[in-house]
């Protein structure tokens, strides 16, 4: 069974400060590093856009 874990690619970004310190703190909670938690953010948000299309919104 193949278990690897999909490939990242790195990336450099520009956020405005108020949303880094933001996240900083959400993925301080959630005990996750800031990048892995931007990557969960996006993930959730790309799917629910996939959902809204399906559902014809």
């Amino acid at each position: 069974m193949d278990t690897q874990k999909p490939l990242k690619v790195k990336v450099s970004i520009s956020l405005d400060e108020e949303v880094i310190a933001k996240i900083r703190v959400l993925a301080d909670e959630d005990d996750r590093p800031i990048s892995s938690y931007i990557n969960l953010i996006l993930r959730n948000h790309l799917r629910a856009l996939e959902q809204r299309q399906k559902d014809g919104q």
